[in-house]
């Protein structure tokens, strides 16, 4: 892929940014969300927060996810950055992907399953589920958060074998 402008660079990079760390907020509401849930004392109180974390998991958590993914994979293509030339920007893609994907087809569908227990005015059954993946998600969020300021680890071998080339 050619190399995006300066303009567009920047300005994808913070679409990207502020997008990436819209969802890792979201992820810490999803979080507390989960948490106040679980300890309500009253089932109309825990359907609200059931009721509020399926209205930001439809309108919020997938379209944040895909777009930060999409933008990051954009920004990596179109800058010196590369996909694989770097083991951080690797690493950051595949957990997002991973990420993503845990995040539209498992904590969705127990999101619904909460929804529908609220909906049938039956008690939700177990919620750890709806603490424990936007606790996980949260740590690898805030880990995909330092790698990119701190970028580690160096050249993969495809980036070495780049170098070369440019450098002959």
């Amino acid at each position: 892929m050619r190399q995006l402008t300066r303009p567009v660079r920047r300005g994808l990079l913070v679409v990207h940014v502020v997008v990436s760390v819209g969802w890792l907020g979201l992820t810490l509401g999803m979080l507390a969300l989960g948490i106040t849930g679980a300890v309500a004392d009253s089932a109309e109180e825990a359907g609200a927060v059931y009721r509020s974390m399926n209205v930001l998991g439809d309108w919020l958590l997938i379209p944040l996810s895909l777009l930060s993914l999409t933008s990051g994979i954009v920004l990596s293509l179109g800058t010196p950055w590369g996909l694989a030339r770097h083991r951080w920007v690797y690493v950051k893609f595949w957990l997002t992907l991973i990420t993503t994907a845990a995040t539209t087809f498992a904590l969705r569908a127990r999101i619904d399953a909460a929804m529908a227990d609220v909906v049938a005015g039956r008690p939700v059954g177990p919620t750890t589920d709806l603490i424990l993946a936007p606790s996980v998600s949260l740590g690898i969020y805030t880990f995909l958060t330092a790698i990119s300021v701190i970028k580690p680890w160096g050249l993969t071998a495809r980036g070495r074998r780049f170098r070369a080339i440019r450098h002959r």
